[in-house]
């Protein structure tokens, strides 16, 4: 594995793997994942042959939005474990060569932080509102909002406190926007960055990395305005040129750490955008997710890598592949649904997958067998590949999206602020299965805090662990061969004389030939080291990918 304490470019093709904690193992019994439940759960990371974990957010919260509302930036919910338990899993991963990764949620605090406490406290024009985003509303009175912009998760943008004043919140009231004009502020998450850096953190995830910095203007203009605004680095909300300030004194901190801290960015920006925020005087990588918003399809994916290992050499970083997160649905079901086809202009990330999941999981059709089959094939792609591949919890066991949660039972702020036109993401977030039996198939003693399907009972951990040809099987062989295998950051796109066949070749000989049809292809004479699915003699089936080398 890397040795993340000697290796400065450790992340550059690293495997990372994102836990999301109150669903990956629960410790204590309690229903919900805990730093412990990682800690006894640390093995099955280091059969599984990843470099890295990252590990979503844990701090003290409310759960308005699955942690990513924050009491403390500096602390851990004491449901979840205490810093104690957070220094002992960071030094277990250590012990092993793996990384240490964490979420960082730097837009917004939670209406719990001690400062928002403080500012709903003090009076209008105080030290202690700057640190947010306030604005008086309109009307005599101010009992209008300062204008009629949405959340992302539905409903309005601007909450009223009562004495004429309302806050932004891009996102759930409880997630009041903070204002990063403030030097306070600034210097506070500098001061948070050291914080785990010095607890031995190696790297950080950034939430929301492109809305830090906002100007708006003293007359706020109306949203059929503002989502219509163009001007590169000048939109007054999202991907401003100032935000690459911030990320530069960040960049000064990670530098003072041997080897040095290293982030990876969530902007959702267009992608010539996208290099600003991996350049090794930022924050060093940023996340790609133009796989998520692709269909199962030869040409797309082709021109994906094609434009994203472009877009790495002008940034002078790696790019990054992901399939799956704990923000959308999962890619075996996105790949045994019908194509999604062009995206939405105006969505942020296209949700493929969002009619199913209003339908209860039943309209329309999903084939599930054909979608793990896919799934296999793109997974052995996106390890193929240069730079880094970051998985989500649950994909090794080749887990489908959960639908069909009870409204009672959800937990997404986007159902209930959207009136449930938006289903919202607690599909993918369902607690893992690690046996076949029990209240939550392993998950803990009790009952897990979402429900589990049935059919997570064959996809638990120990029955794939004793199958040679399980999705668990394929993900621990690919991730061993990848480490054995890896070579420079390029590829050699090869003609296959078929466009819905894709081949390239990495630079010390091995291959990667992925067949997106139905129709067979035939192969060479090559040493099959892997393949997604059983092969058919000489030829390679559909949706199947194998990785080979000369003979």
């Amino acid at each position: 594995m890397i040795n993340a304490q000697t290796d400065h470019s450790w992340w550059r093709q690293a495997v990372v793997y994102q836990i999301y904690p109150r669903s990956f193992a629960d410790g204590n019994g309690d229903g919900i994942g805990d730093l412990r439940g990682v800690i006894n759960r640390i093995d099955h990371l280091r059969k599984l042959g990843v470099d890295a974990v990252w590990l979503s957010p844990f701090y003290p919260s409310a759960l308005a939005d699955g942690g990513y509302d924050v009491d403390d930036y500096r602390d851990v919910d004491p449901l979840l474990g205490t810093l104690a338990d957070f220094d002992e899993l960071t030094a277990r991963l250590h012990e092993i060569g793996l990384k240490m990764i964490i979420d960082l949620v730097p837009n917004h605090s939670s209406d719990r932080h001690v400062w928002f406490r403080e500012a709903l406290a003090a009076p209008k024009g105080s030290p202690a509102r700057a640190r947010y985003i306030f604005r008086d509303g309109l009307g005599p009175d101010g009992s209008e909002p300062p204008a009629d912009w949405p959340s992302i998760f539905g409903g309005p943008a601007w909450e009223p406190v009562g004495d004429g004043q309302w806050y932004l919140h891009l996102f759930a009231k409880e997630q009041p926007d903070l204002n990063w004009d403030n030097p306070e502020v600034r210097a506070d998450f500098l001061h948070t960055l050291r914080f785990w850096s010095d607890r031995g953190v190696d790297g950080f995830r950034v939430d929301v990395a492109h809305g830090l910095a906002k100007r708006l203007p003293v007359e706020l203009p109306p949203w059929s305005e503002l989502r219509t605004r163009t001007g590169a680095g000048q939109h007054p909300l999202w991907d401003r040129d100032e935000v690459h300030d911030i990320y530069a004194e960040w960049r000064a901190v990670f530098n003072e750490y041997t080897p040095p801290r290293t982030a990876v960015a969530e902007a959702w920006v267009d992608a010539d955008r996208r290099p600003s925020y991996a350049s090794a005087e930022g924050l060093g990588q940023a996340f790609n997710f133009d796989l998520l918003q692709s269909d199962y399809d030869a040409p797309s994916f082709r021109t994906v890598i094609t434009e994203n290992l472009e877009l790495a050499a002008r940034s002078g970083s790696s790019t990054t592949w992901v399939l799956s997160n704990h923000d959308v649905v999962r890619h075996p079901t996105r790949y045994g649904l019908p194509p999604l086809g062009a995206k939405d202009p105006d969505s942020v990330i296209a949700k493929h997958g969002a009619d199913w999941l209003r339908s209860g999981g039943t309209e329309p059709k999903l084939d599930r067998e054909l979608g793990l089959r896919r799934a296999r094939a793109a997974t052995l792609i996106e390890l193929a590949l240069p730079g880094s591949a970051y998985l989500y919890q649950g994909e090794e066991l080749g887990l489908h999206e959960v639908a069909g949660i009870p409204a009672d039972q959800r937990q997404d702020p986007a159902f209930f602020r959207s009136g449930g036109e938006q289903i919202g993401r607690d599909g993918c977030r369902v607690p893992l299965p690690w046996t076949a039996t029990g209240s939550s198939y392993g998950f803990g003693s009790g009952p897990a805090h979402l429900p589990q399907p049935d059919w997570f009972a064959g996809l638990a951990v120990e029955v794939q662990d004793r199958d040679p040809d399980s999705t668990l099987a394929l993900y621990r062989a690919a991730l061993r061969l990848r480490r054995e295998l890896q070579a420079e950051e390029s590829l050699t796109w090869l003609d296959t004389g078929r466009e819905d066949v894709l081949a390239f070749r990495r630079p010390n000989g091995w291959t990667c030939v992925s067949n997106f049809g139905s129709e067979p292809y035939p192969l060479t004479a090559d040493e099959v080291l892997l393949s997604s699915s059983p092969l058919d003699g000489d030829e390679l089936p559909g949706a199947t990918t194998i990785w080979t080398r000369p003979a």
